[in-house]
């Protein structure tokens, strides 16, 4: 068996591509009208969609998983960061754990929490 995606819910699949796009360089693969798959395994799915499917409310900031990025210069990456969405809602600003990685958490515009810290 094998992972093939990881799905996350959310209200506009345009802006939700964008800012992957944008910060992480995610492409689009397959744009299925509401259902999106970007390179490296992420599904964008617009809410409305997934809550039909499940007869149940999607709860943003639910800090039940988030999606993890390695990123080597993230000092530029939280400079892109802050250049196209400044009104970012962080978990946490820039800190350095006690084993020396970086790393930084946010929401996305949808309430997913994003993690990128530095390779381990």
């Amino acid at each position: 068996m094998k992972l093939k995606n990881v799905l996350i819910v959310v209200k506009d699949i345009g802006r939700a591509a964008r800012f992957y796009h944008d910060l992480f360089g995610l492409e689009t693969i397959l744009d299925n009208d509401g259902n999106m798959i970007l390179t490296e395994g992420l599904v964008l799915q617009e809410e409305k969609y997934w809550k039909a499917f499940l007869g149940r409310d999607i709860i943003p900031e639910n800090n039940a998983g988030e999606l993890y990025f390695e990123e080597s210069d993230i000092e530029g990456f939280l400079e892109r960061l802050e250049k196209y969405y400044p009104e970012v809602k962080y978990v946490n600003r820039l800190m350095t754990h006690s084993w020396g990685q970086k790393v930084i958490r946010f929401y996305d515009p949808d309430g997913n929490l994003i993690e990128v810290g530095t390779p381990v």
